[in-house]
């Protein structure tokens, strides 16, 4: 045999990570744990207990507390009760205790390696390497963030009390996502781990105590998921869920018309795009990374492949041959890439997803890895054949299944793409920098990694686009999730309306919707400047015919002076959203990457705008020219008073004005799928809340306050133009040749 047979052929012994200190930890708490409320910890209950297994062996590490009504309240008791006092606590301050956390969970890396590694199934080198460094990363990050919060946020608030619901595949990090900028922005937290992993969680609240942390500030509950059901419905100001995307919609619907904030990190069915001009050895190596990483369980894997016909073939050899050298094993050994599926519901879901997917014509491959007899293990499997309606294309798998499709052109590898119903991440592998770029922009996804996957940095925020969710995670984008305009909150209460709801024609909005969807791409896709000239000319047409629109504003019941001034107002609103269009910009982030990361904002492409009965020509134009600016195509429904002049004003531009009532139109609106965002002030926003969660709408809900149309602190400038976009986080590494 030839010393290459010899390299090719030589296996690896198993080589365990000692968890001796681990089982120490477990003991020492005799292997059962309370609740961690108020800066102490509740005695486990003698009932109402749930085992913790080590998915690679099945071995019951310990068993945990189920939440019920009376803990959950008591643990928003404790942290309302610290609320007050940690927002006033100084940024310097907080940053202090980040950092403390940060230096402990450094201090204890070990230990939680080996504890999330047990506990999760995932290999003792991925938790060494990439859960608690990231960890400690986003600690020190949101340490930062804490310390120039005065500076960087200045007239913002904590949003107060958030109630915070972590999954399994990431359970320390995900700690760490939420916590960290909640405590930075001044918040108090009630988090509810997830029941098949809550043990790094619980150690985390012995961190927390070790730091000086004042009693209350972070409180946690365990359970299964109706304690987080229990949180949801708490007095809570805010809730920040990272789950599937069914769970979410459900948070949504409960928590419409409460006022409660909500970001949602939610599911994804991500492409993985390769182009006859990769280099297809670094791709098969980062298709890896995409989707075999953490065992396929994360909602950013790479699970649709889509590869150009004309290297399909010889892209698949050696996907193959990669996939054939993963080793799968107990998550202790540190020569395993591969560790267990986090249970047996969860690997009971994958089979029956495969199963369901080969009846409908897919064919399956699975890598020819030795598997252990025991624990929950499932090989990497290759899926080809299947249709784009097939489960295994259209449904988050959430295990270790690659499904592949292949394209002919770059039209159509964007089409297969967006060909989903999630919107949370993507990779695009290309050397020709020009083709990676326009399909990065055409791609509806929240993150974009180019020739890369799984790129992630505390400062680059990561969350979704249509049912993959809404709201940021790291970043800048990640703190405003956690703040709140002081102006905001000194708005008044405006009474319900107590008059029946009109009428809608339901034909009127689907023609209108029609209209606008087909002109928002072109209007999207022009330079920033030219719709910043369109508006400025409107703008312009206003100005010219002032003492006109004066004269309408007064038959509609408005004194002269009260007309003018919504006149003047009308017309710098105008000009504002002109200026904005192409100064309203995205940034470049110094995340640790020998590239570049940048965030652009983009619209949302059909924004429903249902207007309030007062300011009627200074609220719905103020609406419409900042959606525009920000490159939204609009269905807008002004009410009853200067529709005419109204669609006069607009006229060219991809606006729909619509007739009827405000209030039912909405509701039109929000239930209507081919809407992407709705900013209503009319009707029961509950109900359209509701609503909108049938495809994750973005929603703006202004009725129930009293909105100073005049004062644009809150109704113009950068801070609409932020309600008119979402981010999209690009990835793009440079070479090495320099």
């Amino acid at each position: 045999m030839s010393v290459k047979d010899k390299l090719q052929t030589m296996d690896y012994d198993p080589a365990f990570e000692s968890r001796a200190a681990a089982d120490a930890w477990l003991d020492g708490h005799k292997r059962r744990f309370g609740h961690f409320i108020g800066g102490k910890w509740l005695k486990p209950a003698k009932a109402q207990m749930l085992p913790s297994f080590a998915p690679a062996t099945g071995e019951v590490l310990a068993e945990i507390s189920v939440g019920t009504h009376a803990e959950v309240t008591a643990a928003v008791k404790a942290a309302r009760a610290a609320e007050k006092d940690w927002a006033k606590t100084s940024g310097h301050k907080r940053a202090a205790y980040l950092r403390a956390l940060a230096r402990l969970i450094e201090k204890h890396a070990g230990v939680l390696a080996v504890l999330e590694a047990l506990d999760n199934g995932k290999p003792i080198r991925e938790t060494t390497n990439v859960d608690i460094p990231a960890s400690v990363q986003h600690f020190d990050h949101h340490a930062g963030w804490a310390e120039l919060i005065e500076t960087e946020f200045p007239g913002h608030e904590p949003v107060g009390v958030a109630g915070q619901i972590v999954p399994w595949n990431f359970p320390l990090l995900m700690v760490a996502w939420k916590v960290a900028p909640a405590l930075a922005a001044g918040n108090t937290v009630v988090l509810k781990p997830a029941e098949f992993t809550s043990l790094t969680a619980l150690y985390f609240a012995e961190l927390v105590m070790a730091a000086g942390l004042p009693d209350g500030v972070v409180n946690i509950v365990t359970g299964p998921g109706e304690t987080g059901a229990l949180l949801v419905e708490a007095d809570v100001d805010k809730i920040a869920f990272t789950g599937s995307t069914e769970v979410g919609k459900l948070i949504r619907r409960r928590i419409a018309g409460t006022g409660k904030h909500l970001t949602l990190e939610l599911g994804g069915k991500s492409p993985f795009i390769v182009f006859d001009d990769a280099d297809l050895d670094a791709a098969a190596d980062g298709l890896a990374d995409a989707i075999w990483f953490n065992q396929g369980e994360s909602c950013c894997a790479g699970s649709r492949l889509l590869v150009q016909e004309g290297i399909a073939e010889r892209f698949l050899e050696k996907v193959k041959v990669r996939m054939a050298a993963i080793r799968i094993g107990h998550s202790l050994d540190k020569t395993v890439d591969m560790g267990a599926i986090v249970d047996p519901v969860q690997l009971e879901r994958i089979k029956r997803m495969v199963a369901e997917g080969t009846a409908d014509g897919a064919k399956v491959w699975h890598a020819p890895c030795g598997l252990p007899e025991d624990g929950c293990y499932y090989p990497p499997t290759l899926v080809t054949g299947a249709g784009t309606a097939n489960i295994l294309m259209q449904e988050e798998v959430f295990g270790p299944v690659l499904s592949v499709l292949t394209f002919r052109t770059q039209k159509e590898a964007v089409a297969l793409a967006n060909n989903s119903r999630y919107g949370l991440a993507a990779s695009v592998w290309s050397e020709t920098v020009s083709r990676a770029l326009e399909v990065t922009a055409a791609l509806k996804a929240g993150a974009v990694w180019v020739n890369g996957a799984s790129m992630f940095d505390a400062s680059v925020g990561f969350g979704g686009m249509r049912e993959s969710g809404f709201g940021r995670e790291g970043g800048r984008e990640g703190m405003t999730a956690y703040l709140v305009p002081k102006a905001e909150r000194k708005l008044k209460d405006l009474k319900a309306d107590a008059a029946p709801a009109g009428s809608s024609n339901a034909k009127d909005i689907d023609a209108a919707v029609e209209a606008t969807s087909g002109a928002q791409a072109a209007w999207a896709s022009k330079a920033a400047a030219e719709r910043g000239t369109a508006l400025r000319r409107i703008a312009e047409t206003l100005d010219a015919r002032a003492d006109e629109f004066v004269r309408k504003l007064e038959a509609t019941g408005s004194g002269r002076k009260a007309a003018k001034a919504e006149v003047e107002t009308t017309i710098r609103r105008l000009f504002t959203a002109a200026a904005l269009a192409d100064k309203f910009e995205g940034v470049v982030h110094t995340a640790p990457l020998r590239g570049v990361a940048f965030a652009m904002n983009e619209p949302f492409g059909v924004l429903g705008i249902a207007c309030p009965p007062e300011a009627s020509l200074l609220a719905p134009v103020t609406l419409a020219a900042h959606a525009l600016a920000a490159g939204n195509a609009t269905v807008l429904v002004p009410g009853a008073a200067l529709v005419a002049d109204l669609k006069g004003l607009f006229a060219g531009l991809p606006v729909s004005i619509v007739t009827g009532d405000p209030a039912a139109s909405a509701l039109l609106l929000a239930r209507h799928g081919m809407v992407d965002a709705l900013w209503s002030f009319a009707g029961d926003g509950a109900v359209q809340e509701a609503a909108a969660a049938d495809n994750m709408k973005r929603t703006w809900m202004g009725m129930a306050k009293a909105w100073d149309w005049e004062n644009g602190t809150l109704t113009s400038g950068k801070a609409l133009m932020e309600r008119a976009t979402e981010v999209k986080n690009i990835w793009v590494p440079w070479g090495d040749q320099n």
